[in-house]
């Protein structure tokens, strides 16, 4: 017997369908294959749906159980097909129909006790999703509902653990559709331009920089304000739209640095880096992309302190990012690319 369930999986910022084929067939000794080029944290996903499933009162069937991750030439990353590949398994046991799956994508980790833990990219997943008439419901760890909900034409559903699920999709007891969390005001201990005393100078140049979109240089001794000018700009920036709110937060989303159960983003971000930064953690990079600090700003401020101590190199990759508004991180896997149209603010000792 074989069952199907669709999940997902992140590239860049969007996001592509993955299907989760399950299949089982009598054996001498029970065993578990997956394929589908998965990376190391979807490989251990059986020891996490195993234990999860029998504290849920499920056991796996006494069988070889083989899962296929397709289209097979995607790369697998991290924890999310746990719960795809509960669910599949869940369905060759007869413990759920197969109908009850059709047109639900489903995203999440397992912990050993059957509880759904947060995983990253779950807004860039629904927002690829946003047009496919194809899907019914996506569901989500409850952690990342709030923040998959930012995308109104997606039904989105978040659950806390399994029992729940499984009562909602044989319709014992439904989920109701989750709303995503208003966008936070920015916080009274956020800091305010309104807070500067003095510094005319000054203030007059960030606010041009701030109105025309420009790019801005301090120079003065330390202690002069430099750094507290600088974390004060984005308060002078304008509102983020609605586009940019989520362009921003499925960036943050991507990168993990998303806290959980928040909604969209709704202050322009703000990215100090260390002047020991490397190259890869400036534009992104490592094996399989991620988004780099000049990602992370985007829509918002990155800010250089101690200009003249960063490497000349590391620099020098700021020239593609900053002419076109994106950046483009080529590997072996793959090529992604992603926006990186930030205010540059850097300051300097004489």
């Amino acid at each position: 017997m074989l069952s199907k369930v669709w999940s997902a999986a992140t590239l860049g910022i969007d996001a592509v369908r993955i299907v989760v084929e399950v299949d089982a067939r009598k054996a001498e000794q029970p065993g578990f294959t997956l394929v589908g080029l998965p990376d190391a944290a979807a490989r251990e996903a059986y020891p996490r749906v195993r234990s999860a499933l029998r504290h849920c009162g499920y056991w796996l069937p006494q069988r070889h159980i083989t899962v296929n991750l397709s289209p097979a030439d995607v790369k697998k990353e991290g924890s999310a097909f746990d719960l795809p590949i509960a669910i599949g398994i869940l369905v060759l046991a007869k413990a759920l129909p197969q109908e009850a799956l059709a047109g639900r994508v489903f995203v999440g980790e397992l912990s050993l006790d059957g509880m759904l833990v947060p995983v990253r990219g779950t807004l860039a997943i629904s927002a690829s999703f946003a047009r496919d008439t194809d899907l019914r419901e996506l569901i989500v760890p409850a952690g990342n509902a709030s923040e998959a909900a930012a995308v109104k034409s997606v039904r989105v559903a978040g659950v806390q653990h399994l029992p729940e699920l499984l009562r909602h999709l044989t319709g014992e007891n439904v989920v109701l559709r989750a709303v995503s969390a208003p966008a936070a005001e920015p916080s009274r201990e956020a800091p305010d331009f309104a807070d500067v005393r003095g510094q005319l100078q000054a203030k007059r140049a960030l606010e041009i920089a701030a109105a025309g979109g420009h790019n801005l240089l301090m120079i003065g001794p330390p202690g002069s304000g430099k750094t507290m000018l600088a974390r004060r700009l984005p308060s002078i920036l304008p509102a983020l739209s609605l586009d940019e709110a989520i362009t921003t937060t499925k960036i943050h989303s991507v990168a993990g640095t998303l806290p959980p159960g928040g909604g969209l983003i709704a202050r322009r971000p703000f990215r100090a880096p260390h002047h020991t930064i490397s190259t890869a953690g400036l534009v992104g990079g490592s094996s399989l992309p991620r988004p780099g600090e000049v990602s992370l700003a985007h829509n918002g401020v990155l800010f250089l302190d101690e200009l003249a101590e960063f490497h000349r190199a590391t620099l020098e990759v700021l020239r593609q990012p900053m002419e076109d508004g994106h950046v483009t991180i080529a590997r072996v896997h793959r090529t992604l690319t992603f926006p990186s149209r930030f205010t540059l603010a850097a300051a300097l000792n004489p």
